[in-house]
This record gives C-alpha cells, structure tokens and sequence, in this order.
C-alpha cells in the first residue's frame, strides 16, 4: 500500500521568507497592538513571545486578552500581492508527481490561506484534504490533537503516514504518534524525531526511494 503523505505549507512547499512571513508578521503585529494597546515595538515582542511559548501568537491572545479567533486570521493573512509572491519550492510539481498515494495538507495557518496558497501554486489538485488551524479547535502544530484529527478524519494508520515539515518540533508529535517523518532544513541532521533529513524538497523522490518507503 503507497503510504499517505503529510505536508506542511509554509517553508515546506514554498518559500514563505521573501515576502509571506515578513508580511504576516507586520500584520500581526499591527493587530497585537491594536488589541493590546502597546506600542509597535512592544507588540513586536509579545507577538514574538507569544509564538515561542505557545507555538502561535493567536494561542497566546486567546489566553490572555479572549481575542475571537477567526477575526485575527482574517485580519492576519490578507495578502494582496500573494499569487505573484508566491515561490513555490524548486521541482514542486515534479516531487508531488513523483510520490504515489494520498497526500494531505496540515498546517497552522487559517482554511482560506492554506487553499489560496495552494491554488497559487496550481497544485490544489494533488490534496485531498486539508487539516488547517480551525479543523484542530485552533490548538496549533505539535498538540496532538490535530495530529488525532486528521488521522480520524481521513481514517488513516500512522504507520501508514510520512509528515513532511520544516519544523522539527512538529515531526516529534508526529514520531510519537507513529509516522515517519522527514525534516527540511538547509543545515539538516538526523536526530531524535527525525527519520530523514533532506536540505531541500526536490531531494525528497529519490532519498525515500533509496530507504525502500516507495
């Protein structure tokens, strides 16, 4: 049986750093400070720190200031120049080609970004699912709970999984729960939680044919 495949979005398979996350954090920012109160500065930080303690800043405004969810996504990834900044991984199309079986999105990020971005790229067609931040009661990558979520809903075996992600605390949820996992890293090496490391997706077809996982 070809095994399912987990893919993250954002760094995993397109480049989020020239202009998504910069964005993204401007317009998160802006909104801690709306919120908060605080200067640009200090809401800087606190979104900073609130996406390293709780893996992201929405978790921690839910905590401490009970903003409603689905507002801050909407207000946080409105992207007007996102299909023209898009830049999809090297080999993209290929590599999904290439991968036998069902594939699957999972990310933190809001359903209507995720499918956006997926359109964008012009591979929507290869998912047939995606778990987003809302389908996981908005407890972010690595709560189990999503992990759980998308393994009920698409009646999936864990064995049966490989999570393809650039976050290696995110594959350590997915090892415990019994996957195989592979990290994307441009300085990749092999630990606790990772199975397969690989400096950049287009490596991704021959490295799991030579393992034997094809």
């Amino acid at each position: 049986m070809p095994p399912t495949w987990i893919f993250d979005l954002d760094n995993t398979l397109h480049d989020a750093e020239p202009y998504i996350f910069p964005e993204m954090n401007r317009l998160m920012t802006a909104y801690v400070a709306a919120h908060t109160g605080l200067s640009r500065d200090e809401a800087d930080a606190l979104r900073l720190h609130y996406w390293q303690r709780y893996g992201t800043t929405l978790s921690g405004l839910q905590k401490h200031y009970g903003v409603d969810p689905e507002h801050f996504l909407h207000h946080t990834h409105q992207f007007a120049q996102l299909p023209q900044a898009l830049r999809p991984m090297r080999a993209l199309h290929a590599v999904l080609r290439q991968l036998p079986g069902r594939k699957i999105l999972f990310t933190n990020a809001p359903s209507a970004y995720a499918h956006a971005v997926l359109r964008g790229l012009r591979i929507a067609h290869h998912f047939e699912g995606v778990i987003a931040i809302q389908h996981t009661a908005y407890r972010p990558k690595p709560h189990f709970a999503g992990y759980r979520q998308l393994l009920r809903q698409h009646r999936l075996a864990a064995a049966n999984c490989i999570m393809v992600e650039d976050t290696r605390a995110n594959l350590l949820s997915a090892k415990r729960l019994g996957m195989r996992t592979i990290w994307l890293n441009p300085r990749p090496w092999h630990g606790h939680g990772v199975d397969l490391a690989l400096r950049e997706l287009s490596e991704l077809p021959r490295a799991v044919r030579r393992l034997g996982w094809l």
